[in-house]
């Protein structure tokens, strides 16, 4: 068997999720039903870095597969390209160790959330940036001051959600910036760590847009991390502006998550 590692982008509007599901349309489903079409119609069984949920895209998701036998890589990864759906991109494909594992190798993953806050609300974007409803401004520098205290080393149990089975919640935020798009009228949050739990980051996010309104304390981050008590956050932000942008690795140290 010939292990590959492939890069791929997703717009998750049309999915429920990236990971199989007995009754949802996933992305993993349509690249391993595209792979069995290569592999004389046996099953593939992809492995991805990590899931994302229904609606939430991915420029940098990263998967590794085997087959039995080694193919030209720009033709596979044309194959591949070409016969998934439209929203679907595979960016690049490569032969790698036979060890090597998409999501146990990952040392560094990066997230952006974009959201709009224009007025009134630009209905091209409503797939792909989530709207800002509230009236009144975002207090953008009481949100970077906030996230100044997600950097360093820290136990995230306060922002991962219901239902994760993960029991080390500890992670490594190494950058948590934002920007002001005027132009665009757009905020782009920016994570990158060692890992990230359960709808972290969309939680994370709508603890921000509390301390940007003022209904929140600008220390709230810190009390949520110091007490893994959610009482100190806020909601969890809608899928559909997120993005998983980046995944690195390093074969000699691996993150959780």
């Amino acid at each position: 068997m010939v292990r590959y590692k492939a890069v791929i982008a997703y717009d998750g509007t049309n999915y429920s999720g990236f990971q199989t599901q007995e009754n949802g349309h996933t992305v993993q489903a349509e690249l391993e039903q595209t792979l069995k079409k290569l592999n004389s119609s046996q099953r593939v069984l992809i492995h991805a870095s990590g899931r994302t949920d229904a609606g939430v895209h991915a420029w940098g998701q990263v998967i590794h597969f085997d087959l039995p036998q080694e193919r030209e890589l720009e033709k596979l990864r044309h194959a591949l390209d070409t016969q998934t759906p439209a929203d679907i991109a595979v960016r690049s494909v490569e032969k790698v160790a036979d060890d090597f594992h998409a999501r146990y190798d990952a040392v560094e993953k990066t997230y952006h959330y974009r959201l709009d806050i224009s007025r009134p609300r630009v209905p091209f974007k409503r797939y792909y940036a989530a709207f800002y409803p509230y009236t009144g401004v975002l207090d953008v520098e009481l949100m970077r001051r906030s996230m100044a205290d997600l950097v360093g080393t820290h136990d995230f149990t306060a922002f991962c959600a219901a239902g994760s089975s993960v029991e080390n919640r500890v992670r490594t935020i190494v950058e948590a910036g934002l920007t002001l798009d005027e132009d665009n009228q757009e905020l782009l949050f920016v994570f990158r760590g060692t890992g990230f739990l359960y709808k972290m980051v969309r939680i994370l996010v709508g603890t921000l847009m509390k301390v940007g309104q003022g209904r929140l304390p600008v220390d709230t981050i810190e009390k949520a991390l110091e007490t893994g008590d959610k009482k100190f956050v806020g909601p969890t932000a809608h899928p559909e502006g997120l993005y998983l942008m980046e995944v690195k690795y390093d074969k000699n140290n691996r993150a959780e998550g």
